[in-house]
Order: structure tokens, then C-alpha cells, then sequence
């Protein structure tokens, strides 16, 4: 009992003493735990302080793996955890940011040691961390481009890159850049100056420093952009000198088309740079330029060069030297021999003559006329004051009758300018050799004249009649000072039926040729009768579309106008259309039946109408004045419609009783009245119930135009009035027999 009570106390105390221990343990590595999970929570782990974590940093030239350094990308493989499977990089600092532990530099550490050290963090946050794979995405550069480029910043690219495409990643170069100081600046405070255009010239890539993670690239402004931020074209400055030191540069001024400093190359002669700087005027005197180099002045014979090909002729050029090329300063060649070639010829100016040289021999040696040049309009000024016209062309076509001028010692050959129909340059041309055309062309002024040309030039010169000329009135007004009268031409009947061309009528300078407007529709614009001659117009009035004011001419009839004028109206009356010829000495008035032609389609029913005309279209609801007495039958008496009605041959008098709304329930019809208009003596009567009864026994009576048609009311007849009486009569008897009675 005693034994086994103190094993059982043994027993117990070992077993207290673990617990205690394990206790202690446990509470050890909480608080561990804990210290550790705040130092990466404030961004404060280090090597020295967690022993477990701390991994010796490998060194940058390791031969079988090379140092992380900033820039590079590592891809995170763990299974089952979201916010890992993607790719983290290495920031400026060197430290790469994970979930749940935040930032820690894992620069200048292999991949094998970064791995282990990230899996020694993430293993105080998540269990089975064996699963978790670190590798090396891929190596970049972080690289800062700051100055003269588009978009200056921290650009990330490629470790095999260089600083061209650095360059590009911050936009490119802006102009103005200067490419030749380039540098880069090391974490270290190493700077490196290189020469990008150099390389940009040659393409060997050897000439461009090998950039290293952190590097800054810095691209200077060049020293011609001033100091001044402003919008430029880089050619124009690269136009103006492309040099920034004195130093190894040359300047030239002068007659060149573009002076400037400019960079001085290896070799470079006076040739080389005159064209660099776009090359001389025309004003530069190449016999005289002056380069000062190295303190020393020397002169330059370009145009010596360039007949004899001597290189000795042509000093190199050393740095900071200076190239002149002066102005030509010509003097005046004056002489009594000399003839003077100016306006539009290649070489104007003075020339030595003789009595046996000719206009076409002083023409050449002024190198001939230009292309603007008014070859028809040279004029010579002879020394005594007077001048010569003299047309070149017309001597070229064998049309001069008078053939080449002599040209004399001091005349002058003045070539004038051709004139541009384009521009206001009419004042150049006298109105002695000009024409002028107006009203509706497409090009109407004033143009150069020469009696080879016709109407018909002129016309085609002025590009044409418009849509709204009237060609069958043009105009020509001579340039007489008195009794000038305009010569009207047909060109529409011209060109329709065809003719001489002498029959066109002749133009010569100082003449003015009119082309007229066609008048507008009346009813669009009344305006326009004033612009249109009364002589070609034609007059319709009455009932119609559209009266008015037309113009008319031989080629048109009487349909013609009546369908301009929008043809007659509903209630036109065309059986007494009326035309009025005014353009004859006597007053001459007819009428027409515009129906007939209508029934029928007889053309010689139409009258022949001409300028002048007055057509009027009567109305059928017109006052009855209008009509006269001989065109009318009069009918009155017991009819419902009395009056005065229109009447021809084929009517009867049924017709015209019709047409007066018939006959009322009083009238008379047993002895209807006919009066002859012609022989007021002579009435028919007309019984027209026995008629109605028998037509077959009786006829119609004959109505003309003019006659008058009664009928009588039945109250108005004697056996009426007889009935009338006795029936009075027996009223009164009645009455009286009535009162007796009483």
C-alpha cells in the first residue's frame, strides 16, 4: 500500500512539473509569435532581429543565380490562398509588398533565399507553407528619364534594354533636346556623359553605357532653345545653326539661305558649308568670300573652284571659324552703244550693241522671255522718245507685215507682264487695247484685245453666256464719241441655223459687249418689266394663270404664251378671245374662237400673233356691257332667268329657254314672240304646247344672234281678262242678291 501510494505521488508530480513546462512554452512562443506579427505589421522586420529569418545575403556575382535587384517580377504560387498566384515586384526600395506581411527587401538576396525567407514570414501567418513556390518572373530596370523628353518619370524596362528604349518608354525626345550631352546618374553619385547622337548616327551599340537598375537618365535642353519655354519647328531651328559650342562650331552670314552656327565636322571645306547653310542668293558675290580662321583673314574664289577644280583653292575650316559671303555690287553699264532689256526676260539689263544685231539677237542674250511674259505687247523706246510696238508672237506665226524692228543704240526693250484674268491687274491693259463684256457671262470684265479675235472668242474668254442670258439680243456698243448706235446679234438663230462667220458683227478695241438677262416670270417679280423692251413683249390679260408682261419673239405662237401665262382659267369665255396688233400705224382689233380649235383641232383656227400683241381672255360671269348687242339673244318675260345669253347657229330656241332656267308656271307658251333684231318690224309667234304635242307637224322657228324672244304671262291674255270680268261680276251679283235677302 505504502509503494504503490508513492508511486502514485511520483506519478503526480512528474506530471505536474510537464504540464508546468509545456505551459511555459506555449507562452513563449505566443509572446514570440506576437513580436513577430507586429514587426512586419509596422514595416520594422530585419535579419538581426529574427534569427529564424534572417538568411545570408548572397552575393550580385553568384555563378548560378544573380541577385534580385529592383524592377524584377517574382511570381507567388500558393494553393488555396486568393490574394497569391500573381506577380509582385521589386520595388525602388528593394523591398517587395506581400498580403499579411506588408513590405520587406528581398534585394540583393538569390531566389533561393528570397524563397525561404518569404516562406519563413508567410509560416508565422499560414500553415503548410511547404506548398508555396517563389520564382523569377522576369528581370527589369527601373530607370528614372527626366529633362527634354515627352513624359519625364520612372519607366520600368527590360534588363537586356538600353537607353534608347528607356528613352521611348518616357515618350521620346522633344525638340530641342541636346543629343550629344546625355547622362546618367548612379545611386552612387557616379555620373556618366555620353554622346546619344553618336549613336543615333552609327548604330553601335557600344557607344551607349550599360544602364543599371535605378539609373537616371537626364536628356539637357540644347542652348538654342533660350531660356524661354515656347512652341517651335525643329527644322527651322536646325535651319538656323544646330551648334552649342563655340568651341567646335562655325558661323556663316551673308548671302546664304540660311545663316547660322553650325556644327563643325572633321574635313569640312567652305563648300560643305555653304550648303549646310541652304546655299548662296542670287545676289552672292562668290568671287569675294572672306573666312577668318584662326585669327588669320582669307579670300575665296568659289566660282574659280568650280572652273579649274583645284582643291588648294578650298581652306579646311577650323573650329570657330567664320564664313562671309558678300553682296554683288554690279556698276552700272552705260555707254553709247548699249541696249537695254527690261521686264518679264530671264536676264534683264545692259547689253553691248552694234548696228548689225537685232531685236531676236538682244532677246536671246537676255535669256528670252519668261513664261508671264506679253509677247504681243513689246514695246521699244527709242532714244528719241518715241514708241514702238512690236508683236513677237504674230512675227513667230508669220503674220508681221512689217517684220522685226531695227534696234538702235540706247532704245530700251521693255517686255511687259502678262495680264491675269485671276487678279485686279486690268489696269494694266489701256482701254485702247482692251474690250469689255457685261451682264450674263460667267466671267464678265474688262480683257486684252486683238483684232485676230471675234465675238466668239470673247465669249469663250468670259466662259460663256449663263443659264439666264438671252443670246438672241446681244448688245455691241462701238467706242464712237457721238452717234454710236448698239449693234443687236442673234446669237441663238445663229447657232440654230448656222451662217457666216462674217456675218458676225466685228469687235475691236474700246467696245463693249452687253449679253442680257432673260426677263423672269411676271408674277415672281414685276420688277423685271422694266428690264425687258416693250418692242419684243407680248401683252395677255382676262382670265388666265398668270397675266402679265411676256417676252415673245418670231419663233413662238399664240399657244405658246397663252401656256406661259398658266393657260385660261375655269371661268375664261374662249369663244371671244380677242387680240389686239399694236405695232402697226392703224388700230387693229380681231376675235377667235378659242373652243372650236379645241372641238375640232384645226390650226387654222389660231391667229398669228407677234411682239406687240395684246391678248385678252374674256370672262363668262363678266358684266353684260361687255358684250354687244349683234352677239347676244335677249330673253324676258315668263322665264325664270331673264337676260341677255350667248347664241350661235347651232342653238335653237329650246336651247336658249333651257339656258334661262325655262319657262315659269304662268306663262303664256301658246304664243311665244320671236322679234327679228335686223327688221324691228317683223315678229314671229310661236305656239310651243302644239309643238310639245306634235313635233313632227310644226318647226322650230330660226333665232339669230341679236333677236329677242318674249313670252307672255297668261293674266296677260284677252280671254283671261274675259273670264276675269265675268267672275267679277258674279262676286257683285252674288253680294247684292245676299244683302237683298237680309
Amino acid at each position: 500500500m505504502r509503494k504503490s501510494n508513492m508511486m502514485s505521488v511520483v506519478v503526480s508530480l512528474c506530471s505536474l512539473l510537464f504540464c508546468f513546462a509545456t505551459s511555459a512554452a506555449v507562452v513563449d512562443d505566443m509572446q514570440h509569435a506576437a513580436v513577430v506579427s507586429e514587426a512586419i505589421e509596422t514595416n520594422t522586420v530585419k535579419p538581426t532581429q529574427f534569427p529564424e529569418v534572417a538568411l545570408q545575403a548572397a552575393p550580385a556575382d553568384d555563378e548560378n543565380q544573380a541577385a534580385l535587384q529592383p524592377g524584377d517580377i517574382l511570381y507567388l504560387s500558393f494553393p488555396g490562398e486568393a490574394e497569391f498566384n500573381r506577380d509582385f515586384e521589386i520595388d525602388a526600395e528593394g523591398n517587395i509588398s506581400l498580403p499579411e506581411l506588408g513590405p520587406f527587401r528581398v534585394a540583393n538576396d538569390r531566389l533561393s533565399v528570397a524563397g525561404e525567407k518569404i516562406r519563413k514570414l508567410l509560416q508565422l501567418r499560414f500553415k503548410n507553407v511547404e506548398r508555396l513556390s517563389v520564382e523569377l518572373r522576369q528581370r527589369n530596370l527601373l530607370i528614372q528619364v527626366l529633362g527634354y523628353v515627352k513624359t519625364p518619370g520612372a519607366v520600368s524596362i527590360s534588363a537586356s534594354s538600353n537607353v534608347q528604349s528607356a528613352i521611348q518608354q518616357a515618350g521620346g525626345l522633344l525638340p530641342g533636346a541636346q543629343l550629344d550631352k546625355l547622362q546618367i546618374q548612379r545611386p552612387n553619385g557616379e555620373r556618366i556623359t555620353f554622346n546619344y547622337k553618336h549613336y543615333l548616327d552609327s548604330g553601335d551599340p557600344a557607344s551607349l553605357p550599360v544602364l543599371r537598375s535605378l539609373d537616371t537618365v537626364f536628356v539637357p535642353a540644347s542652348p538654342l532653345t533660350g531660356n524661354v519655354q515656347i512652341e517651335f519647328d525643329a527644322a527651322t531651328l536646325s535651319a538656323s545653326g544646330d551648334a552649342a559650342d563655340d568651341a567646335a562650331a562655325f558661323r556663316i552670314f551673308g548671302e546664304v539661305q540660311s545663316p547660322g552656327r553650325f556644327a563643325l565636322k572633321p574635313g569640312l571645306t567652305v563648300i560643305d558649308a555653304i550648303m549646310r547653310a541652304g546655299g548662296v542668293t542670287r545676289y552672292a558675290a562668290v568671287e569675294q568670300i572672306r573666312i577668318i580662321s584662326n585669327g588669320e583673314p582669307i579670300n575665296v574664289n568659289l566660282k574659280r573652284y568650280l572652273e579649274t577644280g583645284d582643291d588648294n583653292l578650298m581652306p579646311k575650316l577650323s573650329a570657330g571659324a567664320t564664313v562671309f559671303v558678300p553682296i554683288q555690287q554690279d556698276e552700272i553699264k552705260t555707254g553709247s552703244n548699249v541696249v537695254y532689256v527690261m521686264g518679264e526676260v530671264f536676264k534683264p539689263g545692259a547689253f553691248d550693241s552694234s548696228s548689225d544685231v537685232s531685236l531676236l539677237d538682244i532677246l536671246a542674250n537676255a535669256g528670252g522671255p519668261t513664261r508671264f511674259a506679253e509677247t504681243r505687247q513689246i514695246r521699244i523706246l527709242r532714244s528719241t522718245g518715241t514708241v514702238l510696238p512690236f508683236d513677237l508672237q504674230a512675227y513667230t506665226e508669220g503674220k508681221a507685215e512689217d517684220g522685226l524692228p531695227k534696234i538702235m543704240p540706247g532704245d530700251a526693250i521693255f517686255v511687259p507682264e502678262k495680264t491675269d484674268v485671276n487678279e485686279a491687274s486690268w489696269l494694266k491693259v489701256p482701254t485702247s487695247r482692251s474690250v469689255r463684256i457685261m451682264g450674263q457671262v460667267n466671267n464678265p470684265g474688262r480683257f486684252e484685245w486683238n483684232d485676230e479675235m471675234n465675238l466668239l472668242d470673247l465669249l469663250s474668254h468670259a466662259e460663256g453666256p449663263t443659264s439666264r442670258a438671252d443670246i438672241a439680243a446681244i448688245s455691241i456698243l462701238s467706242s464712237e464719241q457721238t452717234g454710236a448706235k448698239p449693234v443687236v446679234f442673234n446669237l441663238e438663230r445663229f447657232i440654230k441655223y448656222g451662217g457666216d462667220i462674217s456675218h458676225i458683227p466685228a469687235v475691236h478695241s474700246g467696245y463693249t459687249v452687253v449679253v442680257p438677262e432673260l426677263p423672269q416670270d411676271p408674277t415672281d417679280n414685276k420688277a423685271q418689266w422694266v428690264r425687258q423692251s416693250k418692242e419684243s413683249s407680248i401683252y395677255i390679260m382676262g382670265a388666265v394663270g398668270a397675266p402679265g408682261r411676256y417676252t415673245f419673239n418670231s419663233e413662238l405662237a399664240f399657244l405658246d404664251i397663252l401656256t406661259a401665262a398658266n393657260g385660261p382659267t375655269a371661268d375664261a369665255d374662249l369663244h371671244h378671245v380677242k387680240i389686239v396688233r399694236r405695232n402697226l400705224p392703224y388700230a387693229s382689233s380681231s376675235e377667235f374662237n378659242l373652243a372650236l380649235y379645241l372641238r375640232t383641232g384645226d390650226e387654222t383656227i389660231l391667229p398669228k400673233v407677234e411682239a406687240g400683241d395684246t391678248i385678252y381672255v374674256p370672262s363668262k360671269n363678266g358684266s353684260w356691257l361687255d358684250r354687244p348687242v349683234a352677239d347676244v339673244v335677249k330673253v324676258i318675260g315668263a322665264v325664270h332667268k331673264p337676260g341677255r345669253y350667248s347664241f350661235n347657229e347651232e342653238m335653237t330656241v329650246l336651247d336658249l329657254i333651257a339656258e334661262a332656267g325655262g319657262t315659269t308656271s304662268g306663262a303664256y307658251l301658246e304664243r311665244i314672240i320671236i322679234v327679228n333684231s335686223k327688221q324691228q318690224q317683223q315678229a314671229v309667234s310661236f305656239n310651243m304646247m302644239a309643238y310639245l304635242k306634235a313635233p313632227a307637224k310644226h318647226t322650230l322657228p330660226v333665232i339669230r344672234p341679236g333677236d329677242t324672244l318674249f313670252i307672255a304671262d297668261k293674266t296677260d291674255s284677252d280671254w283671261v281678262r274675259f273670264m276675269t270680268s265675268v267672275t267679277d261680276i258674279f262676286k257683285v251679283v252674288s253680294t247684292l242678291a245676299i244683302l237683298g235677302g237680309l
